[in-house]
């Protein structure tokens, strides 16, 4: 179960902003597999999710930023907010924008 969790991980951050026309988007880009790597990156390592194990929140440039549809943001347009996620990746429940400015409710573990 660990492992298809760290596939399934890989394979989403792995994702480019346009390959997810309709859902919450990654910055684009591997996210970086070390602690020094994603300091570098500007990013915070620590845990996400279900599983202990940490990986690396990397801000979104748009962060904050004003938003009513999910092509407005290169993250995430928050629902609740109408702003950008401040970073990638999310877990939890939130609700988000689709590209038609619909609410959408996903939980992330």
């Amino acid at each position: 179960m660990k492992f298809l969790f760290v596939a399934a991980l890989l394979a989403l951050t792995g994702c480019m902003a346009e390959a997810e026309a309709d859902g919450p988007r990654v910055t684009g880009g591997m996210a970086p597999q070390s602690d020094a790597a994603c300091l570098a990156a500007g990013g915070r390592w620590g845990p996400g999710g279900l599983f202990p194990e940490p990986l690396c929140f990397l801000p979104n440039p748009d962060a904050g930023k004003s938003c009513a549809r999910a092509s407005d943001c290169i993250g995430t347009c928050l629902a609740e907010s109408r702003t950008c996620a401040p970073e990638q990746p999310i877990f939890g429940c939130y609700s988000f924008l689709d590209d038609d400015g619909a609410e959408v409710t996903l939980c992330a573990d």
